[in-house]
């Protein structure tokens, strides 16, 4: 089954949506615009059973199906990032220094699409929650709305979402059971010397050299510490000290993330980090205060709901267009947070070449809101037929 036609008629409002949504975009948490967007949308489509204000501005609407039976929740993200745009595009970001660098205007838009077809003909047993989430790129607005009981509250017993995949191609489906995506951990790393003159270095504790030694003690963790045949990524990505040339100063920042996919991995690498700060305030004579944070968990994907995608997005795709074996990836989504308390999976959408994610130059293919939004109906009613 290719494309559904219904969906590939309003193809161009869809365009439209996006491109709106693309022009007005809201960071973290307050995407209470956009909320009022999907919101007025859901209405037009005769859909009246709409909850708002979860996690400041999320949204689950609830579209009820031909028959009773069972809830599967279908989330799209809809933050943008805190980038100033580069596209040139004449639909490019009105707010300066915000943009859609990661694709969650086209998620929306293809959540919606979904939603206005599904609303139409109904042809299933059951509800669809259609889950509108803020702050996936930084807030964990996934981990909110699961707190507030969306999961509880509206019965939903399975979970799925796509993701745009830049690079990929144009309509490719591709997941995997299993781990998908990486658990997201950051650390902060401040050291404390006593500073002074720089033609006096005997005089002083020097932050800098301990903070210097710290961070390549940091890189022998994978080399040493770790079983090679599990992923591990420990990348120091932030080192801040002194502002002149001529004076020591007494403080240096060391800050980086981790990506790792069992919590034993994680457990040793905080464990290791703490033993090499404190080994290193020793032998350097400073004050080091190490904190490590714990972030999204990593995304691991139901194998029965796995394969269940895998087959729709064939039908939707073709065989030559779906990957069941995907390559796990060491980024990370708090769509894991619905996925470690329901069964479920995440996929990705091949967009085409174009621009990286987080890049500035970065914008979604229309071209593939039809792909994502019929492979989202489908999905429905593959998943709660009605009988016959």
């Amino acid at each position: 089954m290719p494309i559904v036609n219904r969906i590939a008629e309003f193809a161009e409002e869809m365009k439209a949506w996006r491109r709106y949504l693309h022009q007005n975009p809201e960071l973290g948490f307050d995407c209470h615009n956009t909320a009022s967007f999907v919101v007025d949308r859901l209405k037009e489509f005769g859909i009246v059973d709409i909850h708002e204000g979860i996690a400041q501005s999320g949204v689950v609407a609830l579209i009820h199906g031909s028959a009773t039976g069972p809830v599967i929740g279908l989330r799209a993200d809809m933050d943008a990032l805190p980038i100033e745009e580069a596209t040139g595009a004449d639909y490019a970001s009105k707010v300066p220094g915000k943009m859609h660098a990661c694709g969650h205007d086209g998620h929306t838009t293809m959540l919606l699409g979904a939603a206005r077809y599904l609303a139409e003909t109904r042809n299933f047993s059951g509800t669809v929650a259609l889950i509108f989430q803020p702050a996936e790129e930084n807030g964990g607005g996934g981990e909110v709305m699961v707190q507030e009981g969306i999961l509880d509250q509206f019965e939903i017993e399975t979970v799925y979402a796509l993701h745009t995949e830049p690079g990929a191609p144009a309509g490719q489906l591709s997941t995997t059971s299993g781990p998908i995506m990486a658990a997201v951990d950051t650390f902060e790393l401040y050291v404390t010397g006593e500073g002074g003159h720089g033609a006096m270095p005997h005089l002083v504790k020097d932050a800098i050299p301990a903070a210097v030694s710290i961070t390549q003690a940091f890189q022998t963790i994978v080399s040493r510490n770790h079983n090679s045949v599990e992923d591990l990524v420990v990348s120091v990505t932030q080192i801040h000290a002194g502002t002149i040339d001529n004076v020591i100063n007494d403080n240096a920042f060391v800050g980086g993330t981790v990506r790792t996919f069992a919590s034993h991995v994680q457990n040793m690498v905080d464990r290791r980090m703490t033993e090499i700060c404190k080994g290193h305030a020793a032998a350097f004579g400073v004050e080091v205060r190490f904190v490590y944070n714990r972030g999204y968990p990593a995304t691991v994907n139901s194998e029965i709901q796995s394969a269940f995608a895998v087959e729709v997005a064939k039908e939707i795709c073709g065989d030559a267009m779906t990957v069941s074996d995907r390559i796990r990836d060491m980024g990370a989504e708090d769509f894991s947070y619905l996925l470690e308390k329901r069964p479920g999976c995440y996929l990705f959408l091949g967009q085409g070449d174009g621009a990286a994610w987080h890049n500035a130059k970065f914008d979604f293919n229309d071209e593939v809101s039809s792909v994502g939004a019929s492979f989202f109906a489908r999905l429905v009613e593959r998943a709660l037929p009605l009988e016959t």
